[in-house]
C-alpha cells in the first residue's frame, strides 16, 4: 500500500538532466568571461609598462631597488620605453639639460619675495638684528650682506641616482639636489667672506671675491659627489655694507675712487712724460746719426778727392795751383758785376792797395729837423 501523505524528494529524470544542462553552461561562459578578464588584465598590465623620456631627460629603470643595464647603458634617452608595474620595476627620471638655480639663505638682510619682486625692502632699523638679519664677516673683521644665486644642472645622472632618488613618487628627488647645492652655496660664500677685506669684496675686487665663492662651490659640489656642475659663469653674487651704515660706507667708497682716479691721473702723466722723453731721445739720437753718417760719408768724399789729386799736386805744384786758382775764380767772378783784377808785380812782389773809407758826412740841420 502507497502511504497517501508521503511524498518522493526526487525530481523526474527530465528536469534533473535540465537543470545540469543550464549548470554547465553558466559554467562554461563564467570560464569564458575570466579567460577574457585574465587577458584583459595582461594586456593593461603590458600596455602600462610603457613609459616616455623627454628630450630633455634621462631615466634610469630600477629592478627591486637594483638598476639595469651598467655603464651608460644604464641611462634611457629620450623616447618611448617599457618598463614592468611598480613596485617591480620603478622608473627614475632625471632632467639633465634643466638649469637649477638656489638663492643663499646667509648674509643678506630679512626681507620677502613679495619685497624683492616689487623692488622695495623693509626699514633698516637702528641697528642690524642678528636673529632677522643675515651677514657674513670679512677678513678684517668688518661686518657686510652677500648674496649668492647658483646655477646648476644634472651632470652625472648615475651618481644622483643613488643619492637623490625617492621611491615614493618615482621621480628624481629635485629638493634633494637643490638643498645640498644650497648648503655648498651657503658654505663657499661665508668661507670666501673670510678671506677677503670689506673694501675689496665692495669696490676692488667683486669680481675675485665672485670667483672664489664660485671655485668654493664646485670644489665642495665635486668631493660630496652631487652629480651636478657649475660653469663658470653660473654664479652671481650681490655685496652691500650694513644698511645702517650706507652713508659711511658711500663716503668712503668715494673717497677710494677719488684716490684711485689721482693715482691713475698721476700714472697716466708719468706715461706720457716717458713716452715723450722717449720719442724725443729716439729722435735726437736718429738726428745724430744721421748726422755721423753724413760726416763720415762727406770726409771718405772729400778723402777721395784728395787722394784723386795728390799725383796731379805732386808732379807739377805751380801748374796745378795756377789751374785750381783758375777755376777757383771762375766760380768766384760768376755773376758779379764789376771786377776789378790786380796783376802781379814784374819782381814777384805783391800789390799794395789801398781804400780810403770816410765817414758820412753830417747833414745839416733845419728848423723842421733841430
Amino acid at each position: 500500500m502507497t502511504d497517501p501523505d508521503h511524498h518522493d524528494p526526487s525530481p523526474p529524470p527530465e528536469t534533473q538532466d535540465a537543470g545540469s544542462q543550464a549548470l554547465a553552461e553558466a559554467l562554461r561562459s563564467s570560464f569564458v568571461i575570466v579567460k577574457i578578464a585574465m587577458v584583459a588584465l595582461v594586456v593593461i598590465i603590458f600596455a602600462a609598462g610603457f613609459f616616455t623620456v623627454g628630450p630633455q631627460e634621462k631615466a634610469v629603470i630600477l629592478r627591486f631597488g637594483k638598476p639595469q643595464g651598467e655603464g651608460q647603458k644604464m641611462l634611457l634617452g629620450a623616447g618611448l620605453h617599457w618598463s614592468l608595474p611598480y613596485p617591480i620595476d620603478e622608473v627614475i627620471r632625471i632632467p639633465i639639460t634643466e638649469i637649477q638655480k638656489v638663492t643663499t639663505t646667509v648674509g643678506w638682510y630679512a626681507t620677502t619675495p613679495e619685497m624683492e619682486l616689487a623692488g622695495t625692502e623693509p626699514p633698516p632699523g637702528a641697528s642690524l638684528n642678528p636673529q632677522i638679519d643675515g651677514y657674513v664677516i670679512t677678513a678684517d673683521r668688518n661686518i657686510i650682506h652677500a648674496r649668492a644665486v647658483v646655477s646648476y644642472h644634472i651632470d652625472d645622472p648615475r651618481t644622483a641616482i643613488f643619492n637623490f632618488a625617492s621611491g615614493t613618487n618615482q621621480q628624481f628627488n629635485l629638493a634633494g639636489v637643490s638643498n645640498a647645492v644650497l648648503n655648498a652655496a651657503n658654505n663657499a660664500l661665508i668661507l670666501a667672506a673670510a678671506q677677503f677685506n670689506v673694501d675689496d669684496i665692495l669696490t676692488r675686487e667683486r669680481f675675485g671675491f665672485q670667483d672664489a665663492v664660485r671655485q668654493r662651490v664646485t670644489e665642495l659640489v665635486e668631493r660630496e659627489h652631487l652629480g651636478v656642475a657649475v660653469g663658470e659663469g653660473d654664479v652671481q653674487v650681490d655685496s652691500i655694507p650694513p644698511r645702517q651704515l650706507k652713508d659711511v660706507f658711500a663716503q668712503v667708497i668715494i673717497a677710494r675712487q677719488n684716490y684711485d682716479k689721482l693715482i691713475n691721473d698721476a700714472q697716466s702723466r708719468t706715461n706720457q712724460i716717458l713716452n715723450e722723453a722717449g720719442a724725443q731721445a729716439a729722435s735726437i739720437v736718429n738726428l745724430a746719426e744721421s748726422a755721423r753718417t753724413r760726416y763720415v760719408t762727406a770726409t771718405e768724399s772729400d778723402a777721395a778727392a784728395f787722394t784723386e789729386l795728390l799725383p796731379k799736386y805732386t808732379g807739377n805744384p805751380n801748374l796745378f795751383a795756377q789751374l785750381e786758382l783758375a777755376k777757383a775764380m771762375t766760380q768766384i767772378l760768376t755773376n758779379v758785376q764789376d771786377k776789378i783784377f790786380l796783376p802781379q808785380r814784374a819782381d814777384g812782389q805783391p800789390r799794395e792797395l789801398r781804400l780810403q773809407l770816410n765817414r758820412e758826412p753830417p747833414q745839416p740841420k733845419s728848423a723842421a729837423n733841430p
